[in-house]
């Protein structure tokens, strides 16, 4: 071969090593990028009581590897359950992860908030799965009122209105009457009481910061501070979430 030719083809050499380079980074990327959103999924999954699509911020996850750190997590979820609590949908961020796991942590999470949707639909399947919704009929928001109103039988009705309060959600009864005639108590305690237990435990320490009544139900923002991701006992017989070893 010439020298000519020779010089010619090392251009081509180091254009392939660097394309290989890149197909290598780009690979490993995805790849790590699948394992952890697993792993975190897994996690997450228990405190949302459903499944979850978890997304990633724009920081490299190869780098997540070396400083155990993730900038940021979205969350989603179509069917979240909190307490009895059916049908929520919950779009959440986690910011400021650091994956680095102890014998008392599965982690830490720097800060987070979450929007949460809880239909009119949503709040009657939890009525009817803690055994009210043979008597609630029916469940219908006014978001020019601010409340909830229950369609007890098929003369009664309860309405209530939903507001943050310190920090937690509660329930007002603004009316409870059968023509006129008020509705028996252990009623009104059963569908306030179902509501409020829905709306007082939420993942990873959260706390509610406002609620808006729409026309189709409750609008609900939390937030929350640092938060200790619990590790998984191992009386628990769980297996650790696939991925969860790459950042160990």
């Amino acid at each position: 071969m010439s020298s000519t030719a020779k010089r010619s083809s090392v251009p081509l050499i180091a254009v392939s090593v660097v394309v290989v380079l890149l197909v290598a980074v780009i690979g490993g990327e995805l790849f790590v990028r699948q394992q952890i959103k697993s792993c975190l999924a897994g996690q997450l999954e228990s405190e949302l009581g459903s499944q979850v699509e978890v997304g990633l911020g724009l920081k490299p996850v190869l780098l997540s590897l070396v400083d155990k750190k993730v900038s940021s997590v979205t969350v989603d979820s179509d069917d979240a359950r909190f307490g009895p609590a059916e049908g929520m949908v919950v779009q959440a961020e986690a910011r400021d992860l650091n994956l680095t796991q102890t014998a008392d942590s599965g982690g830490t999470i720097g800060s987070s908030s979450a929007d949460i949707a809880w239909s009119t639909d949503g709040i009657t399947r939890t009525l009817q799965s803690q055994g009210i919704g043979a008597i609630v009929s029916g469940v219908t928001s006014d978001a020019s009122a601010g409340t909830l109103e229950f369609a007890v039988g098929a003369l009664a009705n309860l309405t209530v209105e939903p507001q943050v309060v310190d920090g937690r959600v509660d329930f007002q009864t603004v009316d409870a009457s059968i023509l006129g005639l008020g509705i028996p108590t252990d009623l009104v305690d059963s569908v306030v009481g179902v509501l409020t237990d829905s709306l007082q435990a939420y993942p990873l320490d959260m706390t509610p910061t406002s609620l808006t009544v729409t026309d189709s139900g409750i609008e609900l923002t939390l937030e929350g501070g640092q938060y200790t991701i619990p590790v998984t006992q191992q009386d628990q017989n769980q297996p650790t979430p696939e991925g969860c070893s790459l950042v160990a």
